[in-house]
């Protein structure tokens, strides 16, 4: 009976319009960003998920003390099918800040839609694979239609923090949580006609590095020691990492591992002092084959050389270390049945990928299991003007129902 879901899902514009503007105006940003976390944003949800009459509910709460309410949450909801295996949609709440407001076209906080397009912080990273997910369960209810699959959503906090309290702590005390035949999917990247699995990722390594001079009076400068020159110089040496980790693999794009000096914290706030202190960091995504303890010891290896011909004294630290998980086969049968229900709804090929960014699929990896990274989206992620479709948010609804059903369509 999927075709009669598909086919109600045709006329549930409103409802994504309804579902992206009651999200975007919760604001779901960590303490790490300046904000108060998920709970506004789970509490809205919780309501929606009884109105809509799932029973089957289940809060998994990490404590944070930076946070008002104490912890982040986690939700776990369930419509049981047939089977108690089930196809999962493992999306996250939390957002990240919408950067200088100059940029955007109106408020970030609030939706504005134009046409099928809808504009927001989040609506594509990750409020469009939570409502695919409401989307499905409001047809199952509404219908009473039961799938051959059971339907899982859970939607987690901390995503774009690094997990502590989100996913990480669900597999921690919740190990249990799926069936080793379950089929997880976790619409957090793709590209713009569907096409793209994520099935592998990089390893994350951010490295925040501080180096330490002498501060003086710029007219006198032999009389300190410049960290700053020294940090340009260590800068430009990042590059030669290419060559010491030269390998490639074409699931990736890039294909090769990449080693990215970005954010600098500010020194002096005058122009005529020579800093004695700069702090900057490095963005490592490195192919899965080589051990992130390698290139800590090369990156330490070049900030000995800045040492000796500099003055300056180099301390590095790790911000974020994440080693890959290990890949999920591109001929899982999460993959292929993915694969299969993106052809009947879109009508495209979808290729097996891997990529340098870092989603919650490496930590059911992690437990053993099978994960596949998919969405149909713009894509524009963390850019001012973010912006989703309704359409893709119905599609990926429809690809999620096919998965649901054994049978004829």
């Amino acid at each position: 009976m999927p075709h009669r879901i598909i086919s109600a899902l045709d006329a549930r514009r409103d409802a994504v319009i309804e579902l992206q503007r009651e999200l975007t105006r919760r604001v779901a940003l960590g303490p790490e960003n300046g904000g108060e976390g998920e709970r506004e944003k789970a509490d809205w949800l919780l309501a929606h998920l009884r109105a809509m009459g799932v029973t089957d509910i289940e809060q998994i709460d990490a404590p944070d003390p930076r946070v008002p309410c104490g912890h982040r949450p986690n939700i776990i909801a369930r419509v049981p099918g047939a089977s108690p295996r089930t196809v999962w949609v493992l999306a996250h709440m939390d957002v990240v800040p919408p950067g200088d407001p100059a940029l955007w076209d109106g408020d970030p906080w609030t939706l504005r839609v134009d046409g099928d397009v809808l504009f927001g912080r989040g609506v594509e990273d990750n409020q469009q694979a939570i409502v695919s997910g409401l989307l499905v369960a409001r047809e199952l209810l509404e219908q009473g239609i039961t799938p051959d699959l059971s339907l899982g959503l859970a939607f987690v906090a901390d995503e774009e923090t690094g997990n502590a309290r989100g996913m990480a702590h669900v597999a921690a005390v919740r190990p249990d949580l799926f069936r080793p035949d379950d089929l997880i999917v976790v619409p957090d990247f793709g590209d713009s006609d569907g096409s793209m699995i994520e099935v592998a990722e990089k390893s994350m390594l951010w490295l925040r590095i501080a180096v330490t001079g002498k501060q003086c009076h710029a007219s006198t400068p032999d009389e300190g020691v410049n960290s700053l020159a020294a940090a340009a110089a260590l800068i430009l040496r990042i590059r030669h990492l290419n060559g010491r980790f030269p390998d490639a693999d074409p699931l990736f794009n890039p294909a090769t591992s990449t080693f990215v000096p970005t954010k600098k914290e500010a020194n002096v706030p005058n122009v005529n002092t020579v800093p004695g202190s700069d702090v900057f960091y490095v963005d490592c995504r490195v192919l899965p084959r080589y051990d992130l303890d390698e290139v800590v010891a090369a990156v330490r290896g070049l900030a000995d050389e800045v040492e000796r011909e500099h003055g300056v004294s180099i301390a590095i630290s790790e911000i974020l270390r994440e080693q890959a998980a290990p890949p999920t086969s591109p001929d899982a049968e999460v993959v292929t049945r993915l694969r299969a229900a993106i052809r009947d709804v879109y009508g495209v090929t979808a290729r097996p990928a891997g990529i340098g960014g870092g989603t919650v699929a490496a930590i059911v990896r992690r437990m053993g299991l099978s994960a596949a990274v998919w969405s149909k989206l713009v894509p524009n992620a963390h850019v001012p003007n973010e912006a989703t479709r309704v359409s893709c948010n119905i599609g990926d609804a429809k690809v999620i129902v096919t998965m649901l059903f054994e049978g004829e369509k």
